[in-house]
């Protein structure tokens, strides 16, 4: 047997070549991720008759254009988790650290363990868009956050609380929300207060009419008598509404953003086999769905339901020596931190809504044990993780 090792890194990959007896076919050298260099690579693997497993490390995006390469050119590729390469042992004090000796280190891995090494199978380009879809939508909404934040401290010197004012919901056509729109328009309370009623009531059915909002003179009264009642810290001048409205702006433009990657994700989803499945569990709303299919992808892969909640984190390891035992077994999360944050968002909505169905029935049990909040939402979150793979696995089995 002969195991190809290459440790992949940005631009090109060390590559070397084992056999089962520890005699180096092929000294480390360098792949440049050029097409030329990556069809001299299969022609040498296919050179040798012998039983060959080429291995790699799962690195991001790096990996996946050799690997893909070398599956279109009939080699069976495996794709290992970084960690087991690191914790796998050297029988060796030192602890060197290069390309090269990366590469020797994947090979005795892969000559150690290649009956449990899976073959890698290049992934649905749809799936791949839609995860990469989801890290984009998951760095705006910490984006927008900040800057939510920093208009909101902004308003409490020209417009205290005006926010709270408004309870429309994001819109749908655009992302915008209603009072962010009204700060564009009125960035201090001043500019309403200043007016005769009647006055804002014709500006306010205005700019309704032209921002595409539903009109409501009892509303237009309410904001008059609030702006009138509010103290600002800052008084009504030109710089001041310009920081205001810039704001906004910014704020309004990220909202527009992530509402076009709602769209698109929402798109791409539609067309895989599991969306009809996914979209009807209780907790998973229009987003959040999306973003389950995106971070949990093919279910198929996984070989049971243990495997999918230890790939993402969700089980516990044991930690035991001689006559200690440890009573507390944190849970590894050694996942995705993006799918752990939407499992948590729809344990939430487990909890708010109180529904009569497993998912909560599970919750309510361990809540009762005594289990403190952090326990309780991870093992609920792990429950219907367990559940999303059994339905999903099923209904794709039963469409294919």
């Amino acid at each position: 047997m002969i195991a190809v090792g290459i440790d992949v890194s940005k631009g090109k990959s060390t590559v070397t070549l084992l056999c089962d007896t520890g005699k180096v076919l092929k000294k480390a050298y360098d792949v440049p991720h050029t097409s030329c260099a990556l069809l001299e690579l299969a022609k040498l693997i296919k050179n040798y008759q012998d039983d060959v497993c080429v291995v790699m490390e799962a690195t991001g995006n790096y990996h996946k254009p050799i690997a893909n390469f070398l599956c279109e050119k009939g080699i069976s590729v495996s794709v290992v988790n970084p960690k087991l390469i690191r914790d796998f042992g050297d029988n060796t004090l030192r602890k060197p650290k290069t390309d090269k000796k990366d590469a020797i280190k994947i090979c005795r891995y892969a000559l150690t363990y290649r009956a449990q090494l899976p073959d890698y199978s290049p992934e649905n380009d749809a799936r791949s868009t839609l995860k990469i879809l989801n890290r984009q939508y998951s760095l705006a909404e910490k984006t927008l956050t900040m800057h939510k934040n920093l208009l909101i401290s902004y308003l409490e010197l020209v417009f205290p609380q005006v926010n709270k004012m408004f309870t429309s919901h994001i819109r749908n056509s655009d992302g915008h929300e209603k009072w962010i729109d009204f700060l564009v328009r009125f960035p201090h309370a001043d500019m309403v207060a200043n007016i005769s009623l009647n006055e804002f009531c014709l500006k306010y059915k205005n700019w309704c009419k032209s921002a595409k909002y539903r009109f409501c003179e009892s509303k237009a009264e309410e904001l008059h008598q609030f702006s009138r009642e509010c103290v600002c810290a800052v008084q009504n001048d030109e710089e001041m509404r310009f920081l205001v409205k810039e704001q906004a702006k910014m704020v309004n433009k990220l909202l527009e953003h992530m509402q076009n990657i709602r769209t698109k994700m929402t798109e791409i989803a539609q067309t895989l086999p599991e969306y009809d499945t996914v979209i009807e569990m209780y907790g998973l709303g229009s987003t959040l769905a999306v973003q389950m299919m995106a971070e949990v992808g093919d279910v198929r892969r996984f070989q049971n339901r243990r495997a999918v909640t230890a790939y993402f984190g969700y089980d516990s390891e044991t930690d035991q020596s001689g006559t200690h035992e440890s009573k507390s077994n944190p849970m590894t999360k050694k996942g995705s931190p993006y799918l752990r944050r939407t499992l948590y968002l729809v344990m939430v909505a487990h909890m708010q809504t109180q529904p009569d169905n497993a998912v909560y029935q599970f919750l309510d049990k361990k809540r009762s044990e005594g289990k403190n909040y952090y326990s309780y939402m991870t093992a609920g979150a792990a429950k219907f993780l367990r559940i999303y793979y059994a339905k999903v696995k099923k209904a794709m089995e039963q469409i294919t």
